[in-house]
């Protein structure tokens, strides 16, 4: 590592481990003059390598420009990207910069008249190339730039290069999540000793295909409920015994409801007999 940082910039071996990982040192086939002395060497199949360490100075002189800027708001992260989308909004949440994502809108720097008219004092740019309209408009009004650039991105009107690969999910993920945290840490919102309890896994872009089936399943497992048994406490066993006594008791008393229907029938059979008789009188007379 350089001397022109302190021990306490050092990359630790974590940190060298997720940048391997996600693949933050894989560079084009093709390269740019401007690049050339980021990369450390060429594999055989044609891909240009990145010097880590580079990558590493450049992200924290990165951080300190933005912590130099007194009111965060004044930072302006960009993003056209799908995949550098969620990362930008995450490092503005955390750090208090506004985030344009999607389309950018021509004159957002340079027209006073337009509704969305911002002056920021520094820029974040996920890709170069991309994002190059936010770029030319920098380059009016005098805007410091921090770009994530590519082996193949151009350089120009860019004042901090930092080279890294800006097209994996999980590359452009984990470089916010490190400039997020220096940034939080240069500004004692974070302590170095304690890490940083959010996960990286929060900046990656996540396709929303995957989240409607993971949602989906989510909601198959709901509709199955298993039965909720308290801890500590066994279910009751179920007595048959006594469902099957007790219906079986009315059945004892069947035959004295039957005699009551039987004179019930018979004290009917006398009234219609009466009835009968009272009218055979009546046709008599």
């Amino acid at each position: 590592m350089s001397k022109q940082y302190p021990a306490a910039l050092h990359p630790t071996s974590e940190d060298i481990k997720m940048m391997l990982a996600c693949q933050v040192h894989q560079g084009t086939r093709n390269l740019d003059p401007e690049m050339e002395r980021y990369v450390w060497k060429r594999r055989a199949d044609g891909f240009h390598i990145f010097n880590l360490q580079k990558t590493w100075e450049k992200l924290m002189l990165a951080a300190r420009i933005i912590v130099a800027v007194e009111n965060p708001e004044d930072v302006c992260v960009i993003s056209a990207r799908p995949w550098g989308q969620r990362a930008a909004l995450k490092y503005s949440l955390h750090t208090g910069a506004k985030a344009i994502t999607g389309r950018f809108t021509p004159g957002t720097f340079t027209n006073q008249i337009q509704a969305k008219y911002q002056e920021p004092r520094v820029l974040i740019l996920t890709d170069p190339r991309t994002d190059h309209q936010a770029i030319n408009e920098s380059s009016y009004v005098n805007l410091n730039t921090i770009a994530f650039c590519h082996s193949d991105s151009p350089t120009r009107h860019i004042d901090c290069v930092i080279p890294a690969n800006n097209r994996g999910k999980q590359s452009v993920g984990l470089l916010y999540w490190l400039l997020t945290r220096e940034v939080l840490r240069l500004r004692r919102t974070i302590s170095r000793t304690v890490p940083w309890d959010v996960m990286v896994d929060l900046f990656f872009y996540r396709d929303p295909e995957e989240i409607e089936k993971e949602e989906a399943e989510q909601a198959a497992q709901a509709v199955i409920v298993a039965p909720q048994v308290i801890p500590g406490k066994a279910a009751a066993p179920l007595d048959w015994s006594e469902e099957t006594d007790a219906a079986a008791a009315p059945a004892g008393d069947w035959p004295a409801s039957g005699a009551e229907w039987t004179e019930g029938a018979a004290a009917t059979a006398g009234f219609d007999a009466s009835v009968m008789a009272a009218a055979n009188s009546w046709s008599r007379q």
